[in-house]
């Protein structure tokens, strides 16, 4: 019996290898920005640095869709996934030349709502307003290869909206997307990556394949495909650490050394390798 592909991508993922995703947010420009925040890479030659070196040992970056499946095991390789939440004009304007250079593709997750304003969700947050990518970037993104996947209508926390508000967000922001592009949205990021059963079962009768949480993993055999762990991106963070999470088993090693030390495991070796 031959299963449908939706059926397929909607069952549990069976990677053959753990598979990293990197999580980005702002990618800005330095010095004359407003004050960074942790989620703010700068300056954009960093994330350059970062993929360029996953690229320098033989690593291929890929977007949700061109992933799925090396998560679904159909596929193996030295690949990781590059999403970026709420689809600023920064990511347009300093990441997708970099992704372009390397042969690299991503997922940007765009607040359906506020396509061409700014993220208003952050008002009270100490969070300077930037600015959100317009109908016109998006279509210019979808057209170099990139992917567009849906982060809500207005950006709101998913565990605190009743059912009818939820489906709203939910199937309203692969709507209004699908209307903008003319083209396809299957993948989807919970805001703040936070979700309940109920709003898996809510993307799935959306249409969705692919969602992403804040979870800090690399996905691994027996993921929810509507639930995939990522490994979020810092301003903060090293070169060094940032590869070292995509390459080696660094975090399946710290989730080891979380369970010893809450008593529930032996004392994990150090990694060694990937």
């Amino acid at each position: 019996m031959h299963l449908e592909a939706s059926a397929v991508e909607s069952s549990v993922c069976q990677p053959r290898q753990p598979v990293a995703i990197l999580a980005y947010h702002q990618i800005a420009d330095a010095p004359d920005d407003p004050p960074p925040y942790h989620l703010q890479v700068r300056p954009p030659r960093r994330v350059a640095m970062q993929l360029g070196t996953l690229h320098a040992l033989g690593w291929r970056g890929l977007s949700l869709r061109d992933l799925a499946p090396y998560l679904r095991g159909e596929k193996t390789g030295k690949v990781f996934g590059i999403t970026f939440d709420d689809g600023y004009c920064n990511n347009f304007e300093n990441a997708l030349p970099v992704l372009r250079a390397l042969g690299f593709s991503a997922t940007c997750f765009m607040v359906s709502g506020m396509i061409g304003g700014t993220n208003a969700w952050d008002r009270g947050r100490g969070i300077a307003p930037v600015p959100l990518m317009d109908r016109e970037q998006l279509r210019a993104w979808v057209g170099a290869g990139m992917e567009i996947g849906a982060h809500t209508r207005q950006h709101v926390n998913l565990r605190e909206c009743d059912e009818a508000r939820a489906w709203d967000e939910i199937h309203g922001a692969r709507q209004e997307l699908e209307q903008a592009l003319g083209s396809e949205v299957r993948s989807f990021s919970y805001p703040h990556g936070l979700c309940t059963p109920r709003d898996t079962e809510l993307l799935q009768r959306a249409g969705y394949r692919l969602a992403t949480t804040v979870a800090t993993a690399r996905a691994a055999k027996g993921d929810d495909p509507l639930r995939l762990p990522r490994i979020s991106v810092a301003r903060t963070d090293s070169l060094a650490y940032v590869v070292a999470r995509v390459v080696t088993p660094m975090e399946e090693w710290r989730a080891r050394l979380r369970a010893w030390r809450r008593g529930r495991g032996p004392r994990p070796a150090v990694p060694v390798g990937s």
